[in-house]
């Protein structure tokens, strides 16, 4: 049996074997340091000047200028990405709702997690590797007023008070970045880089990211974007119109935001833009000559590219048709003819203008309705607060929070019926709203995740006095109330449930990471490697984060022989971590071939059966991956 690991990769592991691998000459030792007795500390490393030297095609001497955008502590924000955790996902059955809206139910496949998103990101990277179809961000805008993540765990308590007043045990914590702080743009980037490099690897190769931004921090947002996600794989800057007027603010009043848009791998995009509508086609194909062929409309019959160049004769009217200057005929002498005779190519709708060639509904291959990049008509600030009065009551829970209509809006031109929506900024969860909104429009099966810290709310806020404790509880009320009215509104068979998960510390006690920090003395006061105040529940979502299997999987319980037992995905992982387990269970386990089969390493009933245990599954599931932990 193998152990699981139970925290998640270290990309730095990662990335050091694939560099090693390519390009052996350039690992090297170096010593970082010195121990106690006066022996070096030595680590691996990358000799740069020759990993330099593979990838030029010149001879490459010395420290060389180049082009990139840098700033205080870039270089730490890339060690914080790459780092690895040891934490987990807990599920939260009482703050869940099930598919149908049924509360505390768990047959949902949609994902809200409360925590810092550095960490769930981490968290969620094995299992959601290239399963996203879209990432909608509403990040901190850094002006000044709004709070940004802080992930220097360094600080004393008293630094802490002083920055917000709001940490944990885990140090995770928000600061009011001011402009006064001479660290303004330093701290905000910080924040967000290393949240970028890892939410680039959930996007599928055809997937995109937006960001929603302002003046403040437009011109950094778009160049850490360039080099996470590379500047050919830029699609191009939203303008927002977001209010009416700006006013008087400035001599320019701000009256829109951005929304950038990335690729994950441009050239793996097929199609982008809004799916062909009956309404659309009914805008674009008439037929007012009755043309038996159908509704049609018209196009150039000119290119921009070398052809023939005759004259074209209305027969109507005799007129001689040239084309424009630097332009030729699509079709020559001989199939113009032959198109003037059938109808296929007119002279305007009266007859008496220039060739132009008729197209029909019915022989066109539709591709998507391309969306422009200036949206006056998706929705504004107004229509978010009166999203907030209806659904609340009030309209002043949250600040600055975006309308539906514009996250469905980038949801209908970036992804199709059973995509992934990610949004890990969540704030008043307005994209799970707009995905639940969309699916019920089109039939869709449109997953979300969903991530917010559980930041305080302020005791004079009206959220507050309405009794939300946190921006959490706001967001998983604005989904189960939205849920209520889509539902209401439009009877759609949709998922309106969600899961409820926090980020917690890991399962595991220290000794389990780090048995050999403890003497064997000490060994044997752990009795079990697993924290005493852990449910079965907690260790499977732990383990099913360990093995990639996502967390919106279909769960069933049972017991066998005495013990519960878990099974995932109709069997595809089963799980037993009760005590005493004996071989009945074991070879029920076993006949039912499971991909994965997991067990407490210290959860056999008797040395007997932990003898038998390999020969059980050997002789009725020699396939199953067996796991301990």
């Amino acid at each position: 049996m193998d152990k699981l690991k139970m925290h998640t990769p270290n990309l730095a592991d990662k990335n050091f074997k694939k560099l090693a691998a390519m390009f052996p000459n350039a690992v090297t030792e170096t010593i970082t340091g010195y121990k106690e007795d006066g022996k070096p500390i030595i680590e691996r490393a990358i000799d740069a000047d020759v990993l330099r030297q593979e990838i030029s095609a010149q001879v490459v001497e010395g420290a060389q200028e180049r082009y990139q955008f840098t700033w205080p502590d870039k270089k730490r924000s890339v060690v914080l990405a790459n780092a690895p955790i040891a934490k987990t996902l807990r599920l939260d059955r009482e703050k869940s709702v099930g598919y149908n809206g049924t509360e505390g139910d768990i047959d949902s496949e949609n994902i809200y997690i409360e925590g810092d998103n550095l960490d769930a990101l981490k968290l969620l990277q094995e299992t959601y590797l290239g399963k996203v179809k879209m990432i909608y961000i509403d990040p901190p805008y850094n002006t000044g007023n709004d709070f940004i993540y802080e992930d220097d765990f360094a600080q004393e308590t008293e630094v802490y008070l002083n920055n917000s007043g709001q940490f944990d045990s885990e140090g995770n914590r928000l600061v009011q970045n001011t402009e006064s702080n001479g660290r303004f743009h330093t701290d905000w980037l910080n924040m967000l880089y290393p949240r970028l490099r890892i939410a680039k690897d959930f996007l599928a190769d055809d997937g995109v990211i937006f960001i929603s931004i302002d003046d403040n921090e437009m011109s950094s947002l778009r160049k850490i974007c360039d080099e996470v996600f590379g500047n050919s794989n830029f699609i191009g800057s939203i303008l927002w119109k977001k209010k009416t007027n700006g006013n008087n603010m400035g001599f320019l009043p701000p009256v829109h935001d951005y929304i950038l848009c990335y690729a994950k791998e441009l050239k793996s995009i097929v199609d982008m833009g809004y799916p062909v509508t009956k309404e659309f086609l009914e805008k674009t194909f008439s037929n007012p000559d009755n043309d038996p062929r159908g509704p049609w409309t018209t196009t150039d019959l000119s290119a921009n590219h070398k052809g023939p160049n005759f004259p074209i004769m209305n027969p109507n009217t005799g007129d001689i048709y040239y084309p424009p200057e630097g332009r030729y005929w699509v079709f020559n002498a001989t199939e113009v003819e032959k198109r003037i005779a059938d109808g296929r190519i007119i002279f305007g709708k009266t007859g008496v203008t220039r060739p132009v060639q008729k197209v029909f509904a019915a022989n066109r291959k539709f591709g998507k309705i391309r969306a422009e990049s200036w949206w006056d008509n998706k929705g504004m600030n107004e229509d978010a607060t009166i999203e907030q009065k209806e659904l609340f009551g009030k309209s002043k829970l949250f600040t600055h929070p975006k309308p539906s209509k514009l996250i469905k809006h980038l949801a209908a031109i970036a992804t199709e019926r059973e995509s992934v929506v990610f949004d890990f900024f969540s704030g008043s969860a307005t994209t799970a709203h707009a995905v639940m909104q969309l699916n019920a429009e089109d039939g869709g099966n449109r997953k979300f995740i969903m991530v917010q810290l559980p930041e305080e709310t302020d005791v004079k806020s009206e959220a507050y006095k309405a009794g939300y404790r946190t921006i959490c509880e706001i967001g998983e009320e604005r989904i189960r109330c939205a849920g209520k009215k889509i539902k209401e509104e439009t009877g759609a068979d949709i998922d309106y449930g969600f899961r409820v998960f926090r980020v917690d510390s890991s399962n595991m006690e220290d000794v389990y990471y780090k048995p050999t920090d403890y003497k064997q003395e000490q060994l044997s006061l752990f009795a079990d490697n697993i924290k005493p105040d852990r449910t079965p529940e907690d260790l499977l979502f732990q383990v099913m984060l360990d093995l990639g299997i996502l967390l919106s999987s279909k769960i069933g319980e049972e017991e066998i022989a005495g013990k519960k037992v878990f099974s995932v995905e109709n069997g595809y992982l089963i799980a037993c971590f009760d005590k005493d387990v004996t071989e009945e269970t074991v070879m029920e386990i076993a006949k039912r071939h499971p991909f994965y089969a997991v067990f407490r390493d210290s959860g056999l009933a008797s040395d007997s059966v932990a003898v038998n245990f390999e020969q059980i599954f050997e002789t009725y599931s020699p396939k199953t991956r067996r796991k301990v932990l």
